[in-house]
């Protein structure tokens, strides 16, 4: 695994281990920044969940202003560092906690980020934790999320899965693979934007489409004007 673009592109990422990770494969974050455009330049960015630090470390390298990294095991906040350290990049900040927890604090203490990441654990059968639905749920979460704020979840593709979240704009909704990418907006947030048929529309397929989606390739080259 590696940072795709920025001033660290093509510095190679140590994984944490010892327990169950699951990086954000490269396509896919390169999809996901692609779609992000300019938005991540300058911004302060909150990556939960954040495992190696992939995704705030990519956007520190994009330009971001700021990305603090919400990480419960300590073998995992010591890897981000060591990643932060290799790639040279500042800006970073890690807190060892439980991230809906971290969330309250965040919030509590009047925190605001323009971008928030979140790749929490799948909840693959009856009686797991779904973290994604606690997270869209959650008031601390909206509490943290700047005006015009974007907020990147990473979940599973289920047969269920409809583009509605409630009480969030969906301004992207991608399948790659077993993986769903939601880019959400808060509708009540100040200077909110209405999401455009455009940004929710899949372009012709530049290549064979991943599970009825647009390919990885695509998304990968193609920007999102104007989110």
């Amino acid at each position: 695994m590696r940072i795709i673009g920025g001033t660290a592109a093509g510095r190679l990422l140590k994984v944490p281990a010892g327990y169950d990770v699951r990086p954000t494969p490269d396509l896919v974050r390169q999809a996901v920044f692609n779609s992000l455009a300019e938005r991540v330049a300058g911004a302060r960015v909150l990556d939960l969940f954040a495992g190696s630090g992939a995704m705030g470390l990519e956007s520190l390298s994009r330009g971001a202003q700021e990305a603090v990294f919400i990480e419960q095991h300590s073998g995992a906040c010591e890897v981000i560092q060591e990643n932060l350290k290799h790639a040279k990049l500042r800006g970073g900040r890690t807190i060892k906690g439980e991230a809906l927890a971290s969330l309250r604090r965040l919030s509590e203490s009047g925190e605001r980020f323009n971008v928030i990441f979140a790749d929490p654990p799948y909840a693959k059968k009856a009686g797991d934790t779904d973290y994604a639905q606690q997270l869209v749920s959650s008031a601390h979460l909206r509490g943290v999320l700047a005006p015009r704020g974007l907020f990147v979840l990473e979940t599973m593709v289920t047969k269920h899965d409809s583009g509605a979240i409630a009480g969030w704009d969906v301004l992207r909704d991608r399948a790659y693979g077993s993986t769903r990418i939601l880019i959400l907006q808060d509708p009540t947030s100040e200077h909110a934007e209405s999401p455009r048929a455009a940004d929710l529309q899949p372009a012709p397929a530049a290549g064979p489409p991943c599970d009825g989606s647009r390919s990885m390739e695509e998304d990968a080259t193609a920007g999102w004007p104007g989110v």
